[in-house]
């Protein structure tokens, strides 16, 4: 049996799920991949070839610090939100909930206040 798959329409949805989890602690890699699985409660799995770009990028723009860390004898990069990086995670979580209100809107569905 095939893994759960992601709609087509969560294109703007890893960013927010990555920074919301390095929001509680820095994390490398794929620890956040799962962080992000058991948070959706599987809902959402998204691979490492989508979770390092959004790293990447975020990194890029200052939402994001690195360290690097062995542990185990692995070399490790932990990413950790910034001051910037907070302010966009409250940014774009402010837009992802006035858009779920405006879809459900649309979908019929009750608003809640």
């Amino acid at each position: 049996m095939a893994g759960p798959k992601n709609p087509p329409f969560l294109n703007g949805v890893p960013e927010l799920l990555v920074l919301q989890c390095l929001r509680e602690r820095p994390m490398y890699g794929y620890e956040l991949v799962q962080a992000i699985r058991a948070a959706t409660g599987e809902h959402v799995v998204l691979a490492e070839g989508v979770v390092y770009p959004v790293l990447h990028m975020l990194e890029r723009e200052g939402a994001l610090s690195t360290e690097r860390q062995t542990v185990n004898g692995r070399s490790r990069i932990y990413y950790a939100l910034t001051e910037q990086g907070g302010t966009r995670l409250a940014d774009l979580a402010d837009t992802w909930r006035q858009l779920t209100t405006v879809i459900a809107g649309v979908l019929g569905e009750p608003r809640h206040a």
